[in-house]
């Protein structure tokens, strides 16, 4: 399939052809017909796109908080790698469809093939869009031009903005912004029985918005002729849809409003708020959070838990659902607010025209068109023309690598640190959607790419499969690997319960392929230094390792047991390999004891307890209640009269009889060597000694955490 994607780094615009989506549990495949190009929220995304590093830090001063406490903690190059590595991917476009759905995933049973439906924000402009079923909704059958259906997403906006102001039918509402969304909330207003007054800088208002009167917010005269249209009473509700620096919107509504009005942001504006304004009419301000409740809510959106209508009647869903049924009623009606259709394949043309607009047009709706095209179907794309890394042509012994799943810490880390050494030749991805898939092919040089994973199985050229999905689906993905005759690497970690490791230790023995965890530590050279001088010493030592790790909100993947496993599996599992490494004999006791605090959640802060074969001991403090501003790892290692402080991975001091101190300017954490490590052992240059320990390690754990 093809979809649009913009190019952080330039501004740019590209159609980038992917695998379809694959349809998973709460959701459905859906067939796009149109799609809805956001002149404020696109061409604002574009702009910034545009402007170089300079002009993007001073827009983002949040941004460049964040890169400066890295930093401050990880290093410079470590953190300004990450940084350029982030803006080289591509960003999916668009928020606001139509279409047929194609497929229907398990607990989506409100639909069927066939059905035609609106989708919101996860319906990009793609000729494909895999959306879950709390954000698709059906078009009713008296709704027969599916194009107004597009405007779905807006829709939900302009509702949500209506129901946080509070709206009465019978009311006087300003709506203060006359772009698209403004004219929908504008007629929305107008279809539930409201005076609606508009205001915009322009001198005029484009269609017909059914409103009142219309008054240009330019000059002074914009609230006195607001007075005069309420008779001196002052409007009772104001609905801000504007897009400005400026705090014009807020100064006009303190300014027509009536006593103990309410004033409803739901575009971005300044928001300097006067307090004599709101104390002496006693005024209200309200923000309205996109679509509505069920927004930025992970079990709202992707698990397609919906919240009870007794308690919250207009969600997303039902915000959608109400615009839709709007439109069907005939009390509604959009049509004429569609300026521009464009063909997909000629999008550029959409964004040239919000962006730069050559030949100064009026638009306010621009649509995608998308035709029908039986290629998008392919779940297998092969990618032609040189991509080749230079420094491949130095190692043409390489290992052929099959990856599946493109997350985060592939993108960022494993996928540019392989291309840099030149040992791997990215053979395949898999990936179930098409961003991720669209986002790594963009960087790296895969021969093809799939929405299958048994491709890769199946390719008898791929030596080593890499997994980097979502920690619950590793066990299965390992296990199928290992009996398909490949050497596999898996992301920590291997597994998240005792069940799934049994089966990938009874699939390893019987196997030939070598297996890997990435328990890159170590590898890295400071450890490597400490361990070195720990084997002279033969005496039991005392280890104390501290994780600042930072917060992650109990909504997020990572933290849900049963797709995640949790921090400690999914996390700590580093650093009791890394312990145990060092001490180089087995882990006979393991202990977890968690902290109580209820602001985190409850199993973030946890003290981890190790009793080796040796004699020595170990702590694991882990925590999620420090400042970034501290380390983010530090261990110490208590040995024979020496005591090792190593920080973070930039730093090292030595204590004892000669005090030694060594820094380096970039963070390593060993996953350099770790690849280097794992291509000799492919090659049978070196033999596997990690994953008996790194077996151990989640042995131990699983016995600790599952008792």
């Amino acid at each position: 399939m093809k979809q649009l994607f913009l190019s952080v780094s330039d501004g740019t615009v590209n159609i980038v052809e992917t695998p379809a989506p694959v349809v998973k549990e709460n959701t459905v495949i859906i067939e796009t017909l149109y799609s809805v190009v956001s002149a404020g929220t696109e061409r604002s995304l574009t702009s910034f796109g545009g402007k170089n590093l300079i002009q993007k830090a001073i827009e983002r001063p949040d941004q460049v908080k964040k890169v400066t406490e890295k930093i401050s903690t990880d290093g410079i190059l470590t953190t300004m790698e990450a940084a350029f590595e982030k803006l080289k991917e591509p960003m999916p476009m668009g928020y606001s469809t139509v279409g047929k759905i194609v497929q229907v995933g398990e607990g989506a049973t409100e639909f069927q093939v066939g059905d035609m439906v609106a989708a919101v924000g996860q319906a990009y402009h793609s000729e494909v869009n895999r959306v879950s079923k709390n954000l698709t909704v059906k078009v009713p059958d008296g709704l027969t031009d599916p194009k107004q259906a597009a405007f779905a997403a807006l829709g939900g906006i302009a509702l949500e903005g209506i129901h946080q102001a509070g709206v009465i039918p019978g009311e006087t509402v300003a709506v203060i912004g006359l772009g698209l969304l403004g004219h929908i909330t504008a007629r929305i207003l107008d279809a539930y029985g409201c005076d609606v007054i508009g205001f915009d800088v322009a001198d005029k208002m484009l269609p017909d918005t059914r409103l009142k009167a219309f008054i240009s917010s330019k000059g002074d005269h914009a609230a006195n002729m607001a007075k005069s249209l309420t008779k001196g009473r002052g409007v009772d509700r104001v609905i801000i849809t504007a897009a400005t620096d400026s705090n014009a919107p807020i100064d006009l509504s303190e300014a027509i409003t009536r006593d103990r009005a309410v004033i409803c942001m739901v575009g971005v504006t300044k928001m300097e708020l006067d307090r004599r304004s709101f104390y002496q009419k006693e005024l209200s301000f309200r923000i309205a959070r996109s679509y509505g409740p069920g927004r930025y809510d992970s079990s709202y959106e992707e698990d397609g838990v919906d919240y009870p209508i007794g308690y919250v009647r207009f969600t997303e869903g039902r915000n959608v659902e109400e615009f839709l049924r709007l439109l069907a009623s005939g009390r509604l009606k959009l049509a004429d607010l569609i300026t521009h259709l464009i063909p997909f394949e000629d999008a550029r043309k959409a964004y040239d025209l919000i962006t730069k607009n050559p030949n100064h047009e009026k638009y306010l709706g621009v649509l995608l068109k998308y035709e029908e095209n039986e290629e998008k179907w392919n779940c297998v794309i092969k990618h032609t023309g040189s991509r080749t890394n230079h420094k491949t042509l130095l190692h043409k012994n390489q290992i052929h690598l099959g990856l599946i799943g493109a997350g985060l810490f592939a993108r960022t880390t494993m996928l540019p640190i392989m291309k840099e050494c030149g040992l791997y030749h990215l053979k395949g991805l898999a990936t179930t959607g098409g961003i991720a898939s669209a986002q790594a092919q963009e960087i790296f040089p895969f021969d093809y790419t799939t929405n299958d994973y048994k491709k890769l199985l199946e390719d008898k050229d791929i030596d080593l499969i890499a997994i980097s999905t979502q920690h619950n689906s590793h066990g299965k993905f390992v296990t199928e690997a290992l009996k398909a005759g490949k050497h596999v690497y898996v992301e920590k970690p291997l597994c998240i319960n005792s069940g799934e490791l049994v089966e990938i230790e009874e699939a390893y023995r019987k196997e030939d392929g070598e297996l890997f965890v990435g328990l890159n530590r170590r590898h890295a050279p400071l450890v490597e230094e400490i361990k070195r001088d720990l084997k002279t010493d033969k005496i039991p030592a005392v280890y104390n390792y501290i994780v600042n790790a930072g917060y992650i909100p109990p909504e997020h993947w990572t933290q849900d047991e049963n797709r995640g496993g949790g921090r400690i599996i999914g996390e700590a599992v580093h650093f009791i390999d890394t312990i145990q490494y060092l001490d180089g004999s087995e882990i006979i006791e393991l202990k977890v004891s968690y902290g109580q605090n209820p602001a985190y959640p409850k199993k973030d802060n946890a003290i981890i307890c190790l009793r080796f074969q040796s004699g020595a001991v170990g702590t694991i403090l882990y925590t999620s209640m420090g400042s970034k501003k501290y380390p983010k790892e530090q261990l110490r290692v208590f040995s024979n009269g020496s005591v090792y402080e190593m920080n973070n991975y930039v730093g090292l001091i030595k204590y004892g009889e000669n005090r030694k101190k060594e820094m380096r300017w970039k963070q390593d954490k060993g996953i350099h060597k770790e690849y280097e490590y794992i291509y000799q052992v492919v090659k049978g240059k070196k033999v596997n000694e990690g994953i008996g320990d790194a077996i151990k390690a989640h042995r131990m754990l699983f016995k600790e955490l599952e008792k």
